[in-house]
């Protein structure tokens, strides 16, 4: 593959998982367990095997200013460097209830929301773990505000399939990253 494909590719791959159908310039996520655009923790937040050697504890999350009409959220955590620029899925919750505002750090969705299956083959949170000298990757949070109570997606759902529904039902959407890198 070219440099140019990857390049395009990685283009595409970001204005997906980044660009929500329609934006909300109020709408905000941060978290209060890692400094945005920054390392985070290795030992508490990364993926527990495959030599990472972490605890697979998904940080906590709050948004605010979401657009209004807003009938549940979704959390997506993906990493847009992996496998060639292909990008990685590592987390997708949905319909998460309009009346939550945040996630509590250790990953327990609140009730009637669901969690998809990441590329690792499994539902839940499974933090970052990138191959050894692959540099840092940066890690992308993006919080959905979405026009419907329930997507209708069951579990075994996966991240790209997902986000098709979920820039069709978008109302807006925030990010938030951090970066992960192994030496």
């Amino acid at each position: 593959m070219s440099r140019a494909s990857l390049v395009a590719g990685l283009a595409i791959v970001l204005s997906l998982v980044a660009a929500p159908s329609h934006a909300s310039d109020g709408f905000r996520v941060s978290s209060p367990s890692f400094v945005a655009g920054k390392p985070i923790p290795a030992t508490k937040f990364v993926f527990d095997r495959f030599g990472c050697g972490g605890a697979n504890i998904s940080p906590g999350l709050s948004w605010s200013g979401a657009p209004e009409g807003a009938r549940s959220y979704a959390v997506t955590l993906f990493d847009p460097d992996a496998r060639g620029g292909k990008g990685w899925w590592h987390w997708l919750v949905f319909d998460i209830p309009p009346t939550r505002t945040s996630l509590a750090e250790g990953g327990l969705v609140p009730k009637g929301a669901m969690e998809g299956t990441s590329d690792f083959g499994v539902p839940g949170y499974q933090g970052p773990c990138p191959p050894k000298g692959s540099g840092a990757h940066h890690y992308v949070f993006t919080v959905y505000a979405l026009d419907v109570e329930t997507l209708a997606l069951g579990p075994n759902v996966k991240g790209a399939p997902a986000l098709e529904v979920l820039r069709r039902h978008s109302l807006g959407a925030a990010t938030v990253q951090f970066l992960y890198g192994r030496p």
